[in-house]
């Protein structure tokens, strides 16, 4: 029996797919250049090591949520974005900010990219295999409130702690209902200073009485989203607004 007959069951035992699939093929290239044993099985380690972090990359693509049209790249900074240009680059190349658990408040009127703006920094973390998931913030304050009239708050949240971020899109839409907001407050608590949080909102602070029952909570609420946090005030026009007056000028 050949020496690597055994070989292809070896690697599918140790769950390496990708060297089972090509050691044969680089072996050949292997001979046919001269390489030394140490420089085949490093090659045959990096397409393995290469191939599962594109998996990974993949895997949390499918489980983030996340819109797959909005990236950094397909992004519109026309002039009134690019002051805000710079610090958008620089959240979406470092996760520094996320292995310290710091949270992202993206605040603006309607329409000038605030979800495409989370979604694209929420990509591009993925890239860098961090585990993101993006919720509408009514959607998961009615998937908190059913796990808590079921008696399973606490295993909702924890399950939640496989992500380093959460990105809770439109918080302004949240309705002021002193049972479902409880739960939002439940979330920023317990993600304070342990996993990193995205907010999207068209309100500013001041209209967050909207959004909680009371002044106590909302200024708790603030209070541990704004410590450790980056802050972007995004003054433009709307998108919507500029491609309609774009037309009509036409």
């Amino acid at each position: 029996m050949s020496a690597t007959a055994e070989l292809p069951t070896l690697l599918r035992s140790l769950r390496l797919p990708t060297m089972g699939d090509i050691w044969e093929s680089l072996l050949t290239q292997a001979e046919d250049e001269h390489w030394s044993h140490a420089h085949y099985l490093t090659v045959l380690c990096e397409h393995e090591a290469n191939q599962r972090e594109s998996r990974r990359i993949a895997r949390f693509t499918r489980e983030s949520g996340l819109p797959l049209s909005k990236t950094i790249t397909s992004f519109d900074f026309h002039a009134e974005m690019i002051p805000y240009k710079a610090r958008i680059e620089a959240l979406s190349s470092t996760s520094d900010w996320v292995d310290r658990a710091d949270n992202l408040l993206i605040f603006g009127p309607s329409g000038v990219g605030k979800t495409h703006l989370a979604a694209a920094i929420g990509h591009s973390l993925i890239e860098q295999s961090i585990r993101v998931r993006h919720f509408s913030s009514v959607a998961l304050v009615q998937m908190l409130q059913q796990a808590r009239n079921e008696l399973r708050l606490d295993d909702a949240l924890h399950k939640l702690d496989k992500y380093a971020v959460i990105i809770l899109d439109d918080i302004g839409y949240v309705h002021k209902n002193e049972a479902e907001t409880h739960v939002l407050f439940e979330l920023i608590s317990y993600r304070y200073e342990s996993g990193s949080i995205i907010v999207t909102s068209n309100q500013p602070f001041s209209g967050w009485e909207d959004i909680f029952p009371d002044s106590a909570m909302t200024v708790a609420a603030i209070d541990r989203l704004v410590h450790h946090s980056t802050i972007l005030d995004i003054q433009a026009q709307s998108f919507r607004k500029r491609f309609a007056e774009s037309r009509n000028n036409q």
